[in-house]
């Protein structure tokens, strides 16, 4: 008997309905698709179906183990596997199978592989509800209530990380655990001559691969560029509205790790390497709010004007919640490491024009129909859902209450502005406190990614560092 559950949920725009037509029409040449999913730290997780079971899934969905949502970054369950309820969501309890329905709207045929497609999902229970913890929905429901206040979101991303060239994966099954034992690897260029053609050049063999690969997805790469770090690389993607930028980088960072992978080389975009002359990686977001009735609602009216109101408050609604939006922006401890004075990463909450020290630094020029904001505090390990819906619960806020950024900062490493959290420590426990984030995320969201973040700091509070052994094995 065929399983209409995605039909008598109505879990389908018409746009998503006629999409899934198209692509049951153009089945015939697929040899499998892979679903995926993005979980709570920005990682894919997914299944590989076969075509025939994949058109089914159009109708039905496909059952997910939401035991997964239960895992901290390297899958240390933060409670006891059947007492799930403990996340806030009695629907949990005794991890039941939930429903992931797919997004026809971002199959992509993947060229790395043979006849395989790729398509993104949403989870559900089965009684067809939402399930508060999937994050691709926690940015669905903002760009909703934005809409329903008249703007759109428009965003693009320049992402940093390091090519390195894998020595060894360490496959030793006593290399496995929680987390695995990290690959041993070794520099695939010299560094520190920023944008110089030479040093690209000299890791362009496995560049042109992640370069064909991204543009064959469809997706809107703009630059390569290379960075500061020995195999240090930026890519920059064209902006896109909505969803299209979370999704875009998500697929981006898998290919770039899985093809890296198959060619011989790893990538990380762990923020701060512990490599020899590493410097850190960071994710820019460039966002703005468009409007049917004025286009970019950021763009000055006057050749003088800097900002109009509405690019103005929703800045200062940047910065008013940076504190407690640090845990989705950067979510990991090692991220933290990067906010040091004069380190192209911002270390306090400051805004400026065209200041790549500032927090948020203001972009484009006076009464430029371009001009946007760029946030410079990302963690490129950052899930990009929880990072875009952060600045737009952040930014709706600033027009909600007209709050003030106050005066630009021209030097933001010196100037009296608020300090960024030192650690993820401190972070969550200003994201635990907002009452902004609990109204727009709802409590069991933000309950559920604090008990996960809580139980990665107690991890690392408890483990022995080289630094501890290095400082007080021998003194003492």
């Amino acid at each position: 008997m065929k399983d209409d559950f995605i039909a008598r949920h109505q879990l389908w725009t018409a746009e998503q309905t006629d999409a899934a037509e198209r692509l049951r029409s153009q089945a015939e040449g697929l040899r499998q698709v892979r679903i995926a999913w993005c979980d709570q730290h920005g990682i894919l997780r997914g299944k590989t179906l076969e075509v025939g079971h994949f058109l089914s899934v159009l109708d039905s969905g496909k059952d997910f183990q939401t035991a997964t949502l239960i895992f901290d970054t390297t899958n240390n369950p933060v409670t006891p596997p059947f007492r799930a309820a403990a996340l806030g969501d009695p629907r949990m309890t005794g991890l039941p199978d939930g429903v992931l329905v797919p997004d026809p709207l971002t199959f992509r045929m993947l060229p790395w592989l043979d006849r395989t497609g790729w398509i993104l999902s949403d989870l559900h229970y089965r009684s067809g509800e939402r399930v508060p913890f999937d994050t691709r929905g926690v940015l669905a429901d903002q760009l909703s209530r934005l809409a329903g206040e008249g703007f759109g979101y428009v965003s693009g991303i320049e992402m940093e990380f390091y090519l390195t060239r894998l020595d060894d994966p360490m496959l030793g099954f006593e290399d496995s655990g929680y987390p695995p034992t990290p690959p041993k690897v070794s520099a695939v260029g010299h560094g520190f001559q920023y944008l110089t053609e030479s040093r690209g050049d000299e890791i362009e063999p496995i560049l042109s691969i992640l370069r064909d690969n991204l543009v064959s997805l469809g997706l809107p790469l703009a630059t390569i560029e290379d960075e500061w770090g020995p195999g240090q690389t930026e890519f920059t993607f064209e902006p896109l509205p909505g969803a299209a930028t979370a999704d875009a980088a998500v697929l981006a960072r898998t290919t770039i790790k899985q093809l890296a992978r198959r060619n011989g080389y790893h990538a990380t975009f762990m923020a701060r390497p512990a490599l020899p002359n590493a410097f850190s990686s960071g994710w820019h977001l460039h966002q703005s709010l468009s409007s049917e009735s004025t286009g970019n609602a950021f763009a000055g009216a006057t050749a003088d004007e800097l900002l109009s109101q509405t690019g103005m408050t929703f800045m200062g609604g940047l910065l008013h919640h940076a504190l407690a939006t640090s845990v989705l922006t950067t979510p990991t401890i090692n991220g933290y490491k990067r906010y040091r004075p004069d380190s192209f990463a911002p270390d306090r909450i400051a805004w400026a024009e065209e200041n790549r020290g500032a927090f948020v630094r203001v972009t484009g020029g006076r009464g430029d129909a371009n001009t946007h904001l760029e946030n410079r505090v990302g963690d490129p390990a950052a899930n990009p859902y929880l990072y875009l819906a952060s600045q737009i619960a952040a930014g709706r806020d600033g027009l909600r209450q007209k709050l003030d950024p106050g005066p630009s900062a021209d030097e933001p490493y010196v100037s009296e502005s608020p300090a960024l959290p030192a650690t993820l420590e401190r972070a969550i426990d200003h994201f635990e406190g907002s009452a902004l984030l609990r109204a727009e995320f709802g409590d069991p969201f933000v309950d559920y990614l604090t008990m996960i973040k809580r139980h990665e700091v107690a991890r690392f509070n408890a483990a022995v560092t080289d630094w501890e052994q290095r400082e007080y094995f021998e003194v003492y």
